[in-house]
């Protein structure tokens, strides 16, 4: 599909455009306008900070997450709250200008780049994990939700067959 993509864009031109790294700088800047969400063409100040950082694009020296947060706001429209990918290709040129390389190098970069995910995983807890350090009621199976009925005997005294003559359970000595 991007060799006939490539082909048609070839004739209506002049100049012959590489659309396939075009192409894979879209899929690119899609996949970090929607992780997280539903899949979107537009880009908020967090998905395009965190794109650049994961892309190593924010290195804290020549460009730094504040460079981010202005080109953002220059880049995006006024009253605008995202950008879309042609300004995302607008800023382009800005970001190279600061990190003293090509556009081309700068999108290669971020092509090259996907969203990662860095969750946690909780830690054992032996007190939580292991039901034989359980006490208490815990250690019976927890509490109950059943309710007797205390103004009567047979709601105080617990009759069940497995129960001493006093009505007490024989777990209860």
């Amino acid at each position: 599909i991007q060799f006939l993509y490539f082909i048609v864009s070839y004739s209506y031109r002049s100049t012959p455009i590489i659309t396939s790294a075009i192409m894979s700088l879209q899929d690119a800047f899609e996949a970090f306008a929607s992780f997280g969400g539903a899949p979107t063409k537009e880009m908020d100040n967090a998905h395009f900070t965190k794109m650049l950082k994961e892309s190593k694009i924010i290195d804290g020296k020549t460009f730094t997450g504040t460079d981010a947060d202005l080109l953002f706001s220059k880049i995006k429209g006024k009253g605008e709250r995202k950008i879309t990918f042609a300004q995302f290709q607008n800023g382009l040129a800005d970001i190279a200008t600061k990190k003293k390389s090509s556009s081309e190098a700068i999108a290669d970069i971020i092509t090259n780049s996907s969203p990662q995910s860095s969750g946690t995983k909780a830690d054992a807890v032996k007190f939580h994990d292991d039901k034989n350090l359980y006490t208490g009621v815990y250690k019976a199976g927890g509490p109950t939700n059943i309710d007797r009925d205390p103004a009567s005997l047979s709601g105080i005294v617990d009759r069940r067959v497995s129960n001493d003559i006093r009505g007490a359970t024989t777990t209860q000595k």
